[in-house]
């Protein structure tokens, strides 16, 4: 069973804060105890009560003395970094609370202004909400918006992606049924020898076509895309020796 929180006020009758003393007093020079055991730490215990006129010191009164006047010899800077008493606690707490207050009533100015979204959807009229229940709502209505904007370029992204990843592979399954090119055989350019008339024309005889290409279709020899030979070097094959028509 949790024990019930104590009030932290201070005690009014007399028997009872004896008692709560004496039972308090005994708790922390435990949990000292435990601290300096488990953790290895150099730790002292100095408690005045009131109605006893020696404190109660752990673990001893030379030790107590001993740690002290290493506290005292340290920089006045770092005596007090850690150093808290009973109101800066209670101011740390206070800061503590206000926080948590706020934060309380952001979570719930957020619930209210969603169900008043919903409300609107649902049809609700609009016209007695306040300016600044408007302004909390066009918020929150910005807020959704840029979420599902998000959320569709994301899909996008996602759906768009598997068909480059395709694409990727198709290509490097294209580039690897490829067969790799011979490297070039480095040497002297051939030189490249002018063709004469005759080797010119038997050229054009060996083409499959060249019968077709010198017919219309309709079976007629067509005389002005057929050029006559010419052979200057043997004056007896000139055409006008051997007229063409």
């Amino acid at each position: 069973m949790a024990r019930k929180k104590v009030n932290l006020a201070w005690i009014a009758n007399n028997s009872t804060r004896r008692a709560t003393l004496k039972k308090r007093s005994k708790g922390l020079v435990k949990k000292v105890s435990e601290l300096s055991t488990l953790c290895d730490v150099k730790a002292c215990l100095v408690v005045y009560e009131p109605q006893e006129s020696l404190p109660v010191v752990w673990p001893s009164v030379h030790e107590a003395a001993r740690l002290v006047a290493r506290f005292r010899s340290m920089p006045e800077m770092e005596q007090s970094k850690k150093m808290m008493n009973q109101e800066g606690f209670l101011q740390q707490r206070v800061v503590k609370l206000q926080d948590q207050l706020r934060k309380n009533q952001r979570e719930n100015r957020e619930i209210q202004t969603t169900l008043l979204m919903y409300e609107g959807l649902a049809g609700r009229s609009l016209h007695n909400v306040g300016m600044e229940e408007v302004a909390s709502l066009a918020w929150m209505l910005e807020m959704r918006m840029k979420m599902v904007q998000q959320r569709i370029e994301m899909l996008t992204a996602q759906m768009t992606e598997p068909s480059s990843h395709m694409a990727s592979q198709s290509t490097e399954a294209s580039r690897q049924a490829v067969p790799p090119v011979a490297p070039l055989v480095q040497g002297p350019m051939p030189v490249m020898k002018e063709k004469t008339a005759m080797e010119a024309a038997m050229e054009a005889l060996q083409t499959p076509n060249w019968f077709g290409d010198v017919m219309d279709p309709n079976g007629n020899m067509m005389h002005e895309m057929v050029q006559p030979y010419v052979d200057n070097t043997n004056p007896w094959l000139h055409p006008y020796y051997f007229p063409f028509n």
